[in-house]
């Protein structure tokens, strides 16, 4: 990667500048390199100089010029950097030589095979998934690929809550609400049960004690209603599976609540909480006969908090918590429990946890990441703590909430759905309860008869298959806690940022290879040596070069959409070269390297595409 080995040797001349004046290198000290917006300040820059003005206590451009000294003189960017100049009021400003990049193999440093268990999608299992439910699949699948990408071993888990009260409401409305209209499938028969129950439930308050019946039967199993529910989750996880299936999104793990709870895992959980001073049973109070994680730290203990019922693991009635049970789990995905599941084969290639099977490997992770939406933060926190109250510090300090917003859709949505919208509002938000919302089987078959209508050659990708990429590539473009206003218009346009432009980029490059009949796997292709750029040349090679550094970033801070903001601009950048420069007709200089530049795009693109879960297609 360009900007760390810049940053290396950055800090080799800060060290030997701090040497020389006889003062102590601070380690802490964090430098950082970027590249200006403008092409004529370089192609990297960095404000170190600023950093160290109060240290060093002289003026930012009189150590931005020691510091330039020291990189020349000490031959730190040789073979890399050609020209540093410093700018005020104290930055230093390198140009890259293109030469020697385009003939070194700049490799992205992959990890060392650390294991990460990442559990996403994770998707109440009581009536069909809407949109809101694949953003987090979608995202959960991208930092999958991501991590892949950087060398980790990855174990993907979807977590079934079959204990929990969505389930136990639809049961209620499937055995007590006469309904009959004609669905193709059960989850969306359940859909509408499980918002009419919600309805009933104030009407006829005798349901809400049949609810509590059901959660009693499902956590004990063995019983008509318990196999009723087992039944009902069955066939909805099955249609889940599919779902999923066709967005290329795949899981090596079903990890059901309750084997977590009739096979001990929770047991084991509590009998080491109870070795806690933070973790009693109440005797008084509103909250008398619950089992209570009281907080360590300066967290005020206000019963009558919208979070009061987070801190109860188990209520006087005997009912386990969620997070209870995501305690337990988490203590297993950890190798912290001296106790395993038993699997057996779900479907092929998916294993699940079971009463009855045999032995595997899961679990025992290095690092775990969940991917949850923000209003879940508390409860997940929750979690961390009971890991450090128990003494498991460093994996406290491995678990990784990765939240994001939720999606909602926009007027026009709404009302091509056939949702009220006179109201005039900006966003419409979704809700099971209610029945509102857009069922993603629903979505995809709309988008495909919009993208089949729109398109003349339809000798490429499927409209199916540029609907499933459009809506993917639309939920991974905001950064992670922005609400996603789903337009369907706007997903499926060919100019912008969609997912069908960045497709289309790339079929562009495979095309233009194509019909100059380019060895794609040849060396000759390099340039022996690049000369004077056009501004078009220079702006895209320029982007190609950062494309490893925006891949370490977006590992790091776990944000698929940094792949997504740099593919973009990465396309577009093609696309304007593709526009000022010929390519097949120029002259054989600059035919070749513009061959190799459009080659150099495609790889490249093609890489963010499959980090994304994208198609690299040869034609549209």
């Amino acid at each position: 990667m360009i900007s760390q080995l810049i940053i290396n040797n950055i800090e080799k001349s800060v060290i030997s500048l701090f040497q020389e004046i006889g003062l102590n290198y601070n380690e802490d000290l964090k430098i950082s390199v970027e590249q200006p917006s403008h092409l004529e300040h370089g192609d990297y820059s960095t404000y170190i100089a600023m950093q160290l003005a109060k240290v060093l206590r002289k003026a930012p451009i009189q150590i931005a010029g020691m510091l330039k000294n020291k990189l020349e003189q000490d031959g730190y960017l040789k073979n890399l950097v050609n020209k540093i100049e410093v700018a005020p009021p104290g930055f230093i400003n390198m140009y890259i030589d293109w030469n020697q990049w385009s003939q070194r193999d700049f490799t992205f440093p992959l990890n060392n095979g650390e294991k990460v268990v990442i559990e996403h999608t994770s998707i109440n299992p009581n009536k069909s998934a809407h949109i809101g439910h694949l953003r987090n699949s979608c995202i959960g699948d991208s930092l999958v690929r991501l991590l892949k990408r950087a060398g980790y071993k990855v174990e993907v888990h979807n977590y079934i809550d079959d204990l929990g009260n969505q389930l136990a409401d639809t049961v209620v409305g499937i055995l007590n609400i006469p309904y009959k209209k004609e669905h193709s499938r059960f989850g969306d028969f359940c859909w509408d049960i499980y918002s009419t129950v919600n309805k009933q439930y104030e009407k006829n308050p005798s349901l809400l004690e049949q609810r509590t019946n059901v959660l009693h039967s499902l956590e004990e199993g063995n019983e008509n209603l318990s196999w009723v529910g087992l039944l009902v989750v069955d066939r909805i996880v099955r249609e889940h599976i599919e779902e999923m299936n066709e967005f290329d999104i795949h899981y090596d793990l079903l990890v059901w609540e309750s084997n977590i709870v009739r096979e001990g895992f929770w047991t084991a959980a509590f009998n080491l909480l109870k070795q806690t001073e933070h973790f009693h049973q109440e005797t008084s109070g509103k909250l008398k006969g619950c089992w209570v994680l009281k907080q360590p730290t300066t967290v005020a203990e206000d019963t009558e908090s919208e979070h009061s019922m987070d801190k109860v693991l188990v209520r006087s009635n005997g009912i386990l918590t969620y997070t209870a049970k995501d305690i337990a789990y988490h203590l297993w995905k950890f190798g912290l429990l001296e106790k395993d599941f038993m699997y057996k084969r779900f479907t092929e290639g998916l294993w699940t946890t079971s009463m009855n099977g045999t032995d595997a490997s899961f679990g025992q992770a290095d690092f775990v990441i969940n991917v949850i939406d923000h209003r879940q933060e508390y409860p997940q926190a929750m979690v961390k703590q009971a890991l450090e109250i128990l003494g498991y510090t460093k994996q406290a300090e491995k678990l990784r909430h990765v939240s994001y917003g939720v999606v909602s859709l926009s007027p026009a949505a709404a009302k091509e759905l056939g949702l009220d919208t006179t109201d005039g509002k900006a966003s419409y938000a979704m809700s099971g309860r209610q029945g509102i919302g857009i069922k993603i089987s629903d979505l995809v078959d709309l988008m495909e008869g919009i993208i089949e209508n729109k398109r003349s050659d339809k000798s490429g990708l499927s409209s199916r298959t540029i609907a499933v990429a459009s809506i993917r590539y639309y939920l991974l473009r905001f950064s992670l806690l922005t609400e996603v206003v789903f337009d369907i218009q706007q997903a499926t346009e060919v100019t912008g940022n969609t997912g069908v432009y960045l497709m289309y980029s790339h079929a562009r490059a495979v095309s233009i290879l194509s019909k100059a009949e380019v060895d794609l796997y040849s060396e000759q292709l390099v340039p022996d040596k690049i000369n004077q750029m056009d501004k078009a040349e220079y702006a895209l090679l320029r982007h190609i070069a950062t494309w490893q550094d925006t891949l370490y970033t977006a590992v790091k801070e776990l944000s698929p959409h940094r792949i997504c903001t740099y593919a973009h601009e990465l396309a577009t950048l093609f696309n304007n070269f593709y526009a000022a420069c010929p390519i097949i007709k120029a002259d054989n200089d600059k035919k070749a390297f513009r061959l190799w530049l459009t080659l150099k795009f495609k790889e490249t693109i093609g890489d963010a595409l499959t980090v994304l879960g994208l198609p690299t297609p040869n034609r549209m």
